[in-house]
């Protein structure tokens, strides 16, 4: 060795766990032969620009709970009170933990699989089956797609109601604005997502304080959220559970832009674990709240029973609280817009797509594309497609990913060839996702 020449670096831990993943891929994912460079966002040939690797544990949390607490609990907790009486609490807590073991079984294979895509790449792995695998990531796209239609619609809802302009136009402008903004890079839209999440959170947790701090208590007492071990309620709290169950849909999101996390084997599993712990701390706070402040025969199935936290308070605050409800929406547009470009991207990274759509913009480090290709499908459905029924469809498709990702972890940890993941969880894990996530499929055809 030359008396100038640099002794050779030793791997770090996330250098050895990148190439551990890598190893894990199946030969559908190893033929582009990426490995390494796919794990830390190297440039292959030092020339071709690929997905900035900016995105920080913070930031990945917070869009994993923006995805997450969306403007669906602005309207559920009626729901589920028609349902569960006194005892929606108690619902919030059983979904968390049934959600749990398929959180569970994301969080590892995110480790085993950092990339984008990946629900596709978790199931072609673990079956072994890549029509499966593509099949999984445009259901995946569709479900984004379709929500995000469905969303903006709703900004352009209550964006109408505060100009008088129509809904269509500003249902499109909420698209094209949150389109831009995707584009623009992956740091400014996570970062503004982030924020957002703040805000949202913020009047939620302000939900909490006016109900037990200041509202005049008309409900029930804590005491009788609790029920009974025996009893007909149960009917009614597990048709709660069923409900509130999709209320936690979205933390897997957050491994769709594992590509652009740093150090993504220790991050994303992380960040997955502090969205489900928040929202359902968040949850179960704002549904107690609501009962002790609201009663019970007007909250049941009202349609905005978070507003009725706020009745008797200064207008002012009401007209906060409505302009919270909008900056929900317009973030969940957001959302899925990153959510879905990064899957189609990722599949046409590995060859299931056309190979134009993993395109990234040098300047944005984003896949230019894939981008304005999802914005432009969600104007389309915004504007000419009634989009009601088929989102209604959504859970369906959310549900039928989830038994196959389960199934995946189940296959990959019953092959004594595979290497150990970073973070891992017991075999029954996954097979309880698995049962649970059909279950409620079941119950949500009938």
């Amino acid at each position: 060795m030359s008396c100038c020449s640099r002794p050779p670096r030793r791997a770090t831990t996330s250098s050895r766990t990148s190439r551990r993943a890598a190893r894990a891929l199946p030969s559908w994912r190893k033929r582009r032969r990426r490995g390494d460079e796919m794990s830390h966002g190297a440039q292959p040939g030092g020339d071709k620009p690929t997905l900035k690797r900016s995105l920080t544990l913070p930031l990945v949390a917070l869009y994993g709970l923006g995805v997450t607490v969306g403007a669906g609990i602005y309207v559920l907790v009626g729901e589920t009170v028609a349902l569960a009486g006194p005892f929606a609490p108690l619902s919030f807590l059983l979904a968390a933990l049934v959600v749990g073991f398929t959180a569970f079984s994301y969080a590892e294979l995110s480790t085993r699989l950092p990339v984008s895509a990946g629900a596709a790449a978790f199931v072609a792995a673990g079956l072994r089956r890549e029509w499966l695998g593509q099949i999984t990531g445009l259901a995946v796209t569709l479900s984004g797609i379709v929500s995000a239609s469905a969303v903006a619609i709703g900004a352009g809802g209550y964006l109408s109601g505060l100009t008088g302009l129509d809904v269509s136009p500003l249902a499109a402008f909420t698209v094209l604005a949150m389109g831009a903004l995707a584009w623009w890079g992956i740091t400014q839209s996570v970062t503004a997502a982030a924020v957002i999440t703040v805000i949202e959170l913020a009047g939620l947790f302000g939900v909490v304080l006016w109900a037990l701090l200041v509202a005049e208590p008309q409900g029930i007492s804590a005491a009788e959220m609790i029920p009974p071990l025996q009893g007909t309620h149960w009917a009614g709290i597990g048709a709660a559970t069923v409900l509130a169950f999709f209320a936690f849909v979205g933390f897997e999101d957050i491994v769709n832009i594992a590509e652009e996390a740093r150090d993504p084997v220790h991050v994303l599993p992380r960040a997955i674990g502090v969205t489900l712990v928040v929202t359902t701390l968040v949850y179960v706070a704002v549904v107690a709240a609501v009962l002790i402040a609201v009663p019970l025969e007007t909250l049941a199935g009202s349609p905005a029973p978070l507003a009725l936290v706020f009745e008797g308070a200064p207008t002012w605050l009401s007209a906060l609280f409505a302009a919270v409800a909008v900056v929900a929406t317009i973030n969940g547009v957001l959302i899925q817009i990153i959510m879905a470009s990064r899957v189609i991207y990722g599949m046409a990274d590995r060859g299931q797509l056309p190979a134009a759509l993993a395109q990234i913009s040098p300047r944005t480090r984003t896949p230019t594309l894939s981008t304005w290709l999802v914005v432009a499908m969600i104007l389309l459905l915004t504007q000419l497609v009634p989009i009601a029924e088929l989102a209604s469809y959504t859970s369906q498709i959310v549900l039928a990913v989830f038994i196959f990702v389960n199934l995946a972890l189940a296959a990959i940890k019953l092959r004594a060839s595979e290497p150990p993941a970073v973070f891992s969880v017991p075999l029954f894990i996954p097979l309880l996702g698995a049962l649970t996530s059909a279950g409620l499929f079941t119950v949500s055809l009938l």
